[in-house]
């Protein structure tokens, strides 16, 4: 008499791993797990509870808001909606800047034309955080020139250079800078040559893909730090040398997250943000 559970012959048995595996999000695994609660095995559902409360980081964070100010990029698109109604209750509240003082207008640039919009985003991004939003984004345009580089980018800096340190200022004034990470960021870098290639010229520089600029503050990186440097001429990094994925992991690490762990599977194997795996650059954190 066969006594296998299996189908097959037991010569073509699967293993218990490759039947967990096989099961994955189908209708078996529904039933599977019935089973198992039916006999005791499976412990009963927690209840989901609020689904936006933060949860408990793998470690102990040193961060716990992040706030980005990307220059260059396009907006980013929401990929659900089932919190329209949250947000449509709660966004009025957080935009309506009528209790904020003259004066906190003023330090973000809000009664300058060249300053206000940039501003604005920072003051709503403070607001934000505030409100219990852990991740914003802030995007400023026009940094992607490639001709008459000294006046172009000598407006946009113009343009976010007040908010961005009203913000900063704003957030350690009230005591939210300590846990709120701010990370100062473009695309790439730039190279240091003068664009004059294949006899067109113009006073620009092109894409830098070996050397960028980035500045951080709050959240645990240390303070007043300047971490790695370029050759003479800016064209490539030579000290404290990372990819950009160790500078993904750092930022995760802050959060209290382990790259390593927060893995999936798919396409038939396990995979990361990372991709691959990454160092932490404990030269920026504090």
């Amino acid at each position: 008499m066969n006594h296998s559970i299996c189908s097959r012959p037991v010569s073509n048995a699967i293993t218990r791993r490759q039947m967990l595996h096989g099961l994955g999000a189908t209708l078996g695994s529904l039933a599977f797990t019935k089973l198992l609660a039916s006999e005791g095995f499976a412990a009963p559902a927690a209840p989901l509870g609020n689904l936006l409360a933060p949860k408990a980081p793998m470690f102990p964070a040193k961060a716990k808001n992040v706030i980005m100010l990307f220059m260059e990029g396009g907006p980013g698109h929401m990929d659900t909606y089932e919190l329209a109604y949250r947000m449509q209750m709660e966004v009025p509240d957080v935009i309506d800047l009528k209790g904020e003082t003259e004066a906190t207008r003023e330090m973000y640039g809000m009664n300058d034309k060249d300053t206000a919009t940039f501003g604005r985003q920072c003051l709503l991004a403070r607001r934000l955080v505030e409100k219990g939003v852990r991740f914003v984004q802030i995007f400023s345009g026009g940094w992607d020139s490639h001709d008459y580089l000294e006046r172009a980018h000598t407006e946009r800096i113009r343009s976010v250079d007040r908010g961005m340190a009203a913000l900063i200022r704003d957030l350690k004034q009230r005591g939210m800078l300590d846990d709120t990470l701010v990370i100062w960021c473009g695309e790439f870098g730039r190279t240091p040559d003068n664009n004059k290639r294949g006899g067109v010229y113009s006073l620009g520089r092109g894409h830098n893909n070996k050397a960028m600029t980035m500045l951080l503050a709050g959240g645990g990186v240390k303070k007043g730090s300047i971490v790695g440097a370029t050759d003479e001429l800016g064209l490539k990094a030579v000290e404290v040398v990372h990819p950009i994925r160790d500078m993904h992991v750092t930022l995760l690490n802050l959060l209290g997250l382990d790259d390593n762990k927060l893995t999936y599977y798919h396409a038939g194997r396990y995979k990361q943000l990372s991709q691959f795996g990454g160092q932490v650059i404990k030269e920026l954190i504090a």
